[in-house]
């Protein structure tokens, strides 16, 4: 009787386990799902919506950030300088999780004025997390 137990508390175990184990394809799922719960409570300046589109097969998140700015000269100066500073601190409370970029997955992060024309574009990769981190 021990024994049966015994076995079917390992294949149990054994189930729970591998079906934890998940790929990056179902964390880049996941991370898109949570992100765009989540991001109406999402707050930076001038940010007025903020979403996030997985694409599977070429391992890659599009983040898109909103923003209440027009297209002008100023405002692309002023979000060249900002930007990269919000990434980073995104980066740091895990909001862009490094574990996914390390796993191979590339963030396209754009930076929108008001007209959805791109104020400022960033790509994240491994080494382009590195020089910003850096920074």
């Amino acid at each position: 009787m021990r024994k049966k137990i015994s076995r079917i508390l390992f294949a149990v175990s054994i189930m729970v386990l591998l079906v934890s184990c998940k790929n990056t394809k179902q964390k880049l799922q996941e991370y898109v799902v949570e992100y765009n719960n989540t991001a109406n409570s999402f707050k930076a300046e001038n940010v007025t919506l903020t979403t996030a589109r997985g694409y599977v097969n070429d391992n890659k998140i599009e983040l898109r950030f909103e923003t209440n700015l027009e297209q002008n000269e100023p405002n692309k100066v002023a979000a060249t300088e900002s930007f990269p500073k919000l990434l980073k601190e995104m980066i740091r409370k895990n909001q862009i999780p490094k574990e996914l970029i390390e796993e191979g997955v590339r963030f396209d992060v754009y930076f929108l004025a008001n007209d959805n024309t791109v104020l400022v574009k960033e790509i994240l990769d491994k080494e382009a997390v590195v020089v910003l981190l850096k920074k």
